[in-house]
């Protein structure tokens, strides 16, 4: 069985998607739809922009679920499972046919305007620790004064936390005596996936409640379950958790070869989430389209 993953934020890269956008007409036609639909034109940030430009949350996140989507549709993918890192769940669930393109788009468009406004409440950020067990990571964390959680499973020895910046550094110093061979603060905007967001989460629940979800093609494997979903309320539903809720990539790709996936091909920027999964599984193979 073919699984289909897309990447997140920290995926983009100046030049992303102008190689699509000059050699099909379909792209091309896509892309200047995007630019109207966000009243901007992103294709010239995303194809001559600096690095600093595409840094922009506003822009990052239409950016790297653009040039997924059309990619996809350009290579007409046909899966059986999907799967999206974060920001990268949208890009799924338009592959999958759950949400339209449009809606996809504005959506994201929304989520990173909410998430944007939720940074600049209270100073947060994130941090990964390696080579630490998750249940050790998790029992710091509960045990650090202030706001700190667990926010990305990325793999065995990879995993994320998010929160408060000062309880953020207590809990890096813990986790380094506790054994870890990195604990490190990350150039992010502010606490993802974590109780920080919880303004985001609000916003974004009744921008997700207006629109309209199908059943999709194939189910999706959703960043707060690790689970396959097909049922458009309970996508729903998830998709509005994720904001303050963790990124179990980890055991979603675990369930997803459990369930029998035999391919994981990675659609959009960057080859971030093939590293992962050769990582979680070294049995299946691994494609970068």
């Amino acid at each position: 069985m073919k699984a289909y993953v897309f990447p997140g934020q920290g995926a983009q890269f100046t030049g992303m998607g102008k190689d699509l956008y000059e050699n099909s007409a379909e792209a091309k036609a896509l892309f200047e739809q995007a630019n109207e639909i966000l009243g901007f034109r992103i294709t010239d940030i995303m194809f001559e922009g600096t690095a600093e430009e595409l840094k922009e949350t506003k822009v990052t996140q239409p950016a790297v679920f653009l040039h997924s989507v059309i990619l996809a549709k350009t290579l007409n993918v046909k899966p059986d499972m999907v799967a999206g890192h974060s920001l990268g769940e949208f890009s799924a669930l338009v592959v999958n046919g759950a949400l339209s393109f449009e809606d996809g788009l504005q959506l994201v468009s929304k989520r990173a305007l909410a998430m944007q406004k939720a940074c600049e409440i209270t100073p947060s950020t994130m941090a990964a620790v390696l080579n630490l067990d998750d249940k050790i990571v998790e029992d710091i964390c509960a045990s650090t004064d202030g706001v700190v959680v667990a926010a990305n499973y990325n793999c065995p020895g990879q995993l994320v936390i998010s929160g408060e910046y000062k309880a953020v550094e207590l809990a890096c110093e813990k986790m380094k005596e506790a054994g870890a061979k990195r604990a490190l603060i990350l150039p992010v905007g502010g606490a993802f996936h974590s109780p920080m967001m919880e303004p985001a989460r609000e916003e974004l629940a009744a921008a997700i409640e207006a629109t309209t979800f199908s059943t999709p093609s194939c189910p999706v494997y959703q960043n707060v379950t690790a689970n396959a979903v097909s049922d458009a309320e309970e996508i729903k539903k998830n998709l509005i958790s994720q904001l303050t809720g963790a990124v179990r990539w980890t055991q979603s790709v675990q369930q997803m070869v459990a369930d029998g996936a035999t391919s994981f091909t990675e659609v959009g920027p960057g080859k971030v989430l093939v590293g992962l999964v050769n990582k979680i599984d070294k049995e299946v193979e691994t494609i970068s389209a």
